[in-house]
């Protein structure tokens, strides 16, 4: 079985150390710091990460997450590294490469591509099948909100629909970038977008895609 969820869980807590805890992130409002405590928290407290998703129990995230992010910022990596605990279902290595593919690998994206002198990632291309095919099966939920309809596109010409609405952007580049772009990073994502200019405009400064 692939690892690359573990790969890119180390990766993330190897360069959230190097940062500190009060560099910036691509996530609004987010400094490292609160950035490991989401990803601590999202493993550890099942009874509060649910408000990433649910309005109802938003009030309960944001106080655990303030509990944690004033942990310690030492206690905070290593617990990212040494990964969930057994309880968790994210112990289960099928669940965990499912689930944290993506979002390691884009949380890792929102560390290195704030800092001034961020370069591209050269990915392999079995990394880069593997994020497409998960782009796949999530494009039609990510991109349901977008204010236009999107097809997604890769260099060889594979494509996925995110949303039949009209007019329609092309998004083309590398299935990495395209999953950056999908999950809401527009502004740092390596992609051209084709499609009629008030359309691209509105796509690209929009804040409709993501989660």
């Amino acid at each position: 079985m692939s690892t690359f969820a573990k790969r890119e869980r180390l990766l993330l807590a190897d360069l959230l150390e190097t940062a500190g805890p009060e560099a910036p992130t691509l996530c609004e409002g987010w400094l490292t710091r609160d950035l490991a405590a989401h990803v601590v928290v999202r493993e550890r407290r099942p009874d509060a990460a649910g408000g990433i998703l649910i309005k109802q129990l938003a009030t309960r995230l944001d106080r655990v997450m303030e509990e944690f992010a004033a942990k310690p910022y030492e206690e905070l990596i290593q617990l990212i590294r040494t990964g969930p605990p057994r309880f968790s279902p994210f112990a289960l290595k099928q669940v965990e490469e499912m689930s944290n593919t993506i979002e390691f690998y884009v949380h890792t994206e929102d560390v290195r591509r704030a800092q001034r002198d961020w370069s591209p990632r050269e990915l392999d291309p079995v990394f880069q099948d593997a994020l497409w095919s998960r782009l796949e099966r999530s494009a039609r939920l990510m991109g349901r909100s977008a204010p236009t309809g999107l097809v997604l596109r890769r260099a060889d010409g594979r494509t996925v629909v995110a949303n039949r609405g009209t007019p329609v952007v092309t998004v083309t580049g590398e299935a990495s970038e395209l999953l950056l772009f999908l999950y809401g990073r527009q502004s740092a994502a390596q992609v051209e977008l084709d499609g009629d200019k008030e359309a691209v405009e509105k796509l690209h400064d929009g804040r409709q895609l993501g989660i």
